[in-house]
């Protein structure tokens, strides 16, 4: 059996991770990693320290789940890692233990859920844009060469000026403006 590992953090620098370092210590954890900083920051030099630092057998052990992740795919995603590795996790507020048979159960279960509600945003996103789309509107940028700007630039080469004159007066790039000028 491995050693238990804890990582504690705590958002801004006026809180204490006192509370999480007094229940870590309480299960036995041999070491404690703290950190201070959001949890949304991709640079947590304290949890790539301990997940460094942990070896197959071993066990990461948080106060709460959302001491470790950013989200929940992202606190997934962790969990898998840390199980390839031979590296087992605990969360102490959720009960939560993947080195037992229920803990796993659990998190494939949340697993399960995340990927749900990622399905189910995907398929919001793409009925809304359908919707939008049958009712006309299409998304993205508009284009810089209008209607009114393509009349006016028609009328201006048939009188004999230059592209890059044309292309001033309009605003628009010369490339822009002959993609358009040859396609009518």
């Amino acid at each position: 059996m491995g050693e238990l590992l804890g990582y504690a953090r705590v958002s801004t620098t006026d809180q204490t991770t006192s509370l999480q370092q007094d229940a870590l210590n309480a299960i036995g954890c041999y070491r404690i990693w703290t950190e201070t900083g959001s949890g949304a920051s991709t640079t947590r030099p304290q949890l790539a320290a301990i997940l460094d630092a942990l070896r197959p057998g071993d066990t990461l052990v948080v106060w709460r789940l959302d001491r470790l992740g950013r989200s929940l795919p992202h606190l997934i995603q962790t969990v898998e890692d840390l199980n390839a590795r031979g590296v087992g996790f605990k969360s102490l507020t959720e009960s939560i233990d993947t080195t037992t048979p229920g803990g796993k159960l659990i998190f494939h279960i949340f697993g399960a859920l995340a990927e749900f509600e990622r399905n189910l945003i995907r398929e919001r996103t793409n009925a809304g844009l359908a919707a939008a789309r049958s009712r006309g509107r299409t998304g993205g940028r508009p284009p810089k060469l209008t209607p009114a700007k393509l009349r006016q630039a028609k009328r201006m080469r048939e009188s004999g000026a230059t592209l890059a004159e044309i292309a001033a007066v309009v605003d628009v790039s010369r490339t822009t403006l002959y993609r358009h000028l040859s396609k009518a």
